[in-house]
C-alpha cells in the first residue's frame, strides 16, 4: 500500500547529528526509504565542525593527492561498493596494484619480508615462514605446533595476546601478529577483543580446530584475492578511488544536500525527552548557544564518550555504558620524496612495526605503490602513523616535533634522506575507539538500553566495525531501524515494511 502524498503537517522530523561517514550514510538511508515509501521527512544534519566526513578527507599538495584518513577500504563487506552504486560512481574505484601486494616487517631494526600467505594471523603456508628471518628456529617450531593445539572448549571473550599466544606462541606474537594487526586498530593486543574485531579466526578454529589446517584446506580464505605471493592484509580485496575517497563523501554531501538540510558549525549541547510519549517522542535539541528545536527521532553518530554526553540526562546507565568504550589518540605524517633519496626499494605496500623493537612509529604505507596517481613520477609518497594505545605521549608532541621524529624514524629505518617535498600532520583525538575484550557484550548492553527510547539510534565506529564499509552499515542500519519504528509508532499505514 502507498502513502497518500503528505502535507507539511505530515511530515517526519529528524535529527542526524554528526555528519562523518556514518551520519552521512544514515541521513542518505534516511531520504531514500522515506521517498521508497513516498513519505515526507524534514531532516536536518549538525555537524559541528567546518567539514563533513569526519577523519576522512583528500586534499592536493602540489602534483601529490594526500589522504587525511582512510585511504581505501575492503570490499569483501558489501556497504562501501553498494553505496557507491547507489551514488553512481561505482566505475571511480581502482583496486590496489598486483604488483606490489606485500608487507615488511622490522627486525632487530632492519625490514623483512612479511613470509607469503601470512594474513594476519594465520600463515596458508608453512614453508614460507620456515625460510624467513622473522622468528628464531624455536618461534618456528612453535608455531608449526600450531597444527596440533586443540581447540578451546569455552566460549568465553579472549584477547588477541591470549589467542595468540595458546596457538602460535610468544614469537609469533609479538613478531608478525602484533604489528600487523597494531596497523588496524592500533590497540595493546593484550586487551584486544577477538570476538570484536576478527571473529572468523575464532570460528576457524571451532570448526577445523587448527588455523593452519583451516587455511590450507579453504584457499580463498588464505589467498583473500590477493594472489599467490600476497602478505599481510588480504590487499587484493582492497579498493579507494581515483580522485581519493572524498569522492565517496562529497558524493553523499551532494545527494544529502538535495533533500535535506546541513548545518555546519553547529553544536549540538543537549539532548532532553521531557514531555515526551512513546507515541510522540519529541526529542528537544539544545544548540550551543541555547536554540531549542524539537524532533520525532534522533541519530546520534557521534563517538560514544560525545553521546555519552548528550544522553546523560535522559539516560545515566546508558551514558555510563557508553563511556564505557575507551577510544586511542593517533597520528599519520604524510611525505612526499624523491624516490632517489630512499634507499629502501619500496616494493611493497607498507612496513610494520612490532612493539617489541621500540620505535617511535607504528606503520609506514608506501602510499603511491598501493594506488596510481598518489605521487608525480619519480617520488613517492609515505604515511607514518604514530601514537595509538601503546604510545600515547608521542601526541603531545608538536607538528614540528612530530615530522622531526618520523624523519628521523624513516632515515633510520628505509633509509629516506634529502629534504622532503611536503609534509602533513594529521591528528585524530579519541579517534579510534578499543573494542577491548567484553565488547561485545558492552554493546547489546548499549543497544537494549537505546532500544527502549523510541525515535532515538546510535550509529558510527564505536560498536560494530571501525573500517569504512562498516561506519556505512552503522549508519544505514540506524535509519531503516528508526524508520521501521516510525512506521510502526506512528501508525503510518503507508509504510514498506
Amino acid at each position: 500500500m502507498t502513502a497518500p502524498e503528505s502535507t507539511p503537517s505530515d511530515r517526519w522530523r529528524v535529527a542526524v547529528i554528526g555528519a562523518g561517514l556514518s551520519g552521512l550514510a544514515a541521513a542518505h538511508r534516511l531520504l531514500e526509504v522515506a521517498a521508497e515509501a513516498d513519505r515526507g521527512v524534514d531532516l536536518t544534519l549538525f555537524e559541528a565542525g567546518p567539514q563533513v566526513g569526519g577523519s576522512i578527507g583528500t586534499r592536493r599538495i602540489g602534483e601529490y593527492l594526500v589522504e587525511t584518513g582512510a585511504d581505501s577500504f575492503i570490499t569483501n563487506k558489501p556497504w562501501a561498493v553498494d553505496l557507491s552504486r547507489r551514488l553512481g560512481i561505482e566505475d571511480r574505484l581502482i583496486p590496489t596494484d598486483e604488483t606490489y601486494r606485500r608487507s615488511w616487517v622490522l627486525r632487530n631494526g632492519k625490514p623483512a619480508r612479511v613470509p607469503d600467505g601470512f594474513t594476519l594471523l594465520a600463515p596458508a603456508k608453512v614453508w614460507p615462514v620456515l625460510r624467513s628471518p622473522i622468528l628464531s628456529v624455536r618461534g618456528k617450531l612453535r608455531l608449526g605446533l600450531e597444527y596440533f593445539v586443540p581447540r578451546r572448549t569455552d566460549n568465553a571473550d579472549e584477547s588477541l595476546a591470549s589467542f595468540v599466544r595458546r596457538r602460535f606462541g610468544r614469537e609469533a606474537l609479538d613478531r608478525l601478529i602484533q604489528p600487523l594487526v597494531g596497523g588496524i586498530y592500533t590497540s595493546d593486543p593484550k586487551k584486544l577483543s577477538l570476538q570484536a574485531t576478527m571473529p572468523r579466526f575464532i570460528d576457524m578454529e571451532r570448526q577445523h580446530r587448527s588455523l593452519i589446517r583451516a587455511m590450507r584446506s579453504n584457499p580463498a580464505e588464505s589467498a583473500g584475492s590477493s594472489g599467490a605471493h600476497a602478505s599481510g592484509a588480504r590487499y587484493g580485496l582492497f579498493a579507494t578511488f581515483a580522485g581519493g575517497m572524498s569522492e565517496l563523501i562529497d558524493a553523499l554531501k551532494d545527494r544529502v544536500c538535495e533533500s535535506a538540510n546541513l548545518r555546519m558549525e553547529t553544536k549540538v549541547a543537549a539532548l532532553d525527552r521531557s514531555g515526551a510519549t512513546d507515541a510522540a517522542p519529541g526529542w528537544k535539541v539544545t544548540l550551543e548557544g541555547g536554540e531549542i528545536e524539537t524532533y520525532d527521532a534522533v541519530i546520534l553518530a557521534l563517538p560514544a564518550y560525545r553521546s555519552a554526553d548528550l544522553l546523560a540526562g535522559t539516560d545515566a546507565q546508558l551514558a555510563d555504558n557508553l563511556r564505557g568504550i575507551e577510544y586511542a589518540s593517533s597520528a599519520i605524517v604524510v611525505t612526499g620524496h624523491k624516490l632517489a633519496d630512499v634507499a629502501h626499494q619500496l616494493d611493497a605496500f607498507g612496513l610494520v612495526i612490532p612493539a617489541i623493537e621500540q620505535r617511535k612509529i607504528l606503520a609506514v604505507s608506501f602510499a603511491s605503490r598501493k594506488f596510481p596517481g598518489r605521487a608525480p613520477e619519480g617520488r613517492v609518497e609515505l604515511r607514518t602513523f604514530v601514537g595509538g594505545a601503546l604510545q600515547p605521549e608521542l601526541l603531545e608532541c608538536s607538528d614540528d616535533e612530530m615530522v622531526s621524529l618520523v624523519r628521523s624514524e624513516l632515515q633510520a629505518i628505509l633509509g629516506v634522506s634529502g629534504e622532503a617535498d611536503f609534509a602533513a600532520v594529521n591528528r585524530y583525538v579519541r579517534a579510534m575507539p578499543q573494542y577491548h575484550v567484553g565488547h561485545v557484550a558492552l554493546v547489546e548492553q548499549i543497544e537494549k538500553r537505546t532500544a527502549d527510547h523510541h525515535g532515538l539510534e546510535l550509529a558510527g565506529n564505536a560498536y560494530h566495525g571501525v573500517g569504512v564499509p562498516d561506519c556505512i552499515h552503522s549508519g544505514e542500519t540506524a535509519a531503516e531501524r528508526l524508520f521501521a519504528e516510525s512506521c510502526r509508532t506512528l501508525s503510518a499505514s503507508g509504510c514498506k515494511d
